[in-house]
């Protein structure tokens, strides 16, 4: 389940989020509410009343010498492994990552730069992201990765998006040219979107299904707020920022909490959203999230175990945030 609190990493367990949206998958559709099932659940536009509590992350949160990739790595593209040493991988995206950290696009660059693989690739700026052409004589590659104390999942994100971290499994496989093509007409109604609002992340839909109350916000403005300074360039949107955003506008509040580790999980190292309003994570019970295309919600891909302090988001049609027990 993708993260907004610590029950990510607690259970293998999963279900289907309770978060519900139209079946209209088309990237206009609307969002809507199904009442969570407690006696307490209301639907309210308005804050709930309590003292306002905004973590803002200071230097004593982490060291940049505790987040950069720094164990040797693996990769494995079809049935073979490679292995590569992370100080010597550098990014194709300094748009987007600091000196020191890459995605998992950039370990493939690395190894054909090595001569370990043959690799073609362009960037696609109707996309925003790099395309693989041909990897070893082959087409149609698509990517599983998790990471220390997940699970294989199905996801939808740009792998040039996607930041590599030490102890992660990744996977790179062959896949339908259609299913490769409905997942790129999604990127280039990201990038559409974005233009279309000037270059502002301006999300259609986020919903918010806590324990106690139900809220439902339309075309929410998000900005940075530049939580992880150590992976990204300034002035780069994730998915922590729609919290903080909703918040600098007044229609929550929230608490973020920063976890090394959590479990059988020891390279965590990110933000979890503990609170949003009176709902607070406790025991194995708390916020998680998930962001994309209507096309794909839930575990169909937009579901996945990457933080909301690293999802980079381009101009998703919605954002949820809901309240699970394991």
């Amino acid at each position: 389940m993708a993260i907004g609190g610590a029950v990510y990493y607690l259970s293998k367990n999963r279900s289907e989020p309770y978060l519900e949206l139209t079946n209209d998958t088309s990237d206009t559709a609307q969002s809507t509410i199904l009442p969570q099932p407690t006696n307490q659940s209301t639907t309210t536009p308005l804050p709930t009343i309590r003292e306002t509590i905004t973590t803002t992350p200071s230097s004593g949160d982490f060291s940049i010498e505790d987040t950069i990739p720094k164990l040797n790595g693996s990769v494995k593209i079809s049935d073979e492994n490679f292995m590569f040493n992370p100080t010597e991988v550098n990014t194709l995206r300094p748009d987007i990552f600091n000196p020191g950290y890459f995605s998992i696009f950039d370990i493939l660059a690395y190894l054909e730069k090595q001569g370990s693989i043959d690799l073609e690739y362009h960037f696609d700026n109707s996309m925003n992201t790099h395309i693989i052409d041909s990897m070893n004589g082959e087409s149609d590659w698509w990517y599983r990765i998790y990471y220390d104390g997940g699970w294989p999942e199905d996801n939808v994100f740009r792998p040039d998006n996607y930041p590599w971290k030490d102890g992660a499994t990744l996977t790179f496989f062959n896949v339908d040219r259609s299913y490769l093509e409905e997942i790129y007409s999604i990127f280039e109604n990201e990038v559409n979107r974005r233009k279309n609002n000037e270059d502002k992340l301006i999300i259609p839909n986020v919903i918010i299904n806590g324990r106690t109350f139900n809220k439902e916000f339309k075309n929410v403005e998000v900005t940075p707020h530049n939580v992880r300074y150590d992976i990204f360039k300034r002035d780069l949107t994730t998915a922590v920022d729609v919290i903080l955003s909703l918040a600098d506008q007044g229609k929550i509040n929230y608490e973020l909490k920063w976890y090394e580790s959590i479990g059988t999980a020891r390279m965590v190292n990110s933000y979890w959203v503990e609170a949003i309003d009176v709902d607070k994570h406790h025991d194995r019970c708390g916020f998680v999230y998930e962001a994309g295309s209507l096309k794909y919600k839930g575990f169909r891909g937009n579901h996945i175990h990457l933080p909301t302090d690293v999802r980079i988001l381009n101009s998703p049609n919605y954002v949820g945030f809901f309240w699970i027990c394991i």
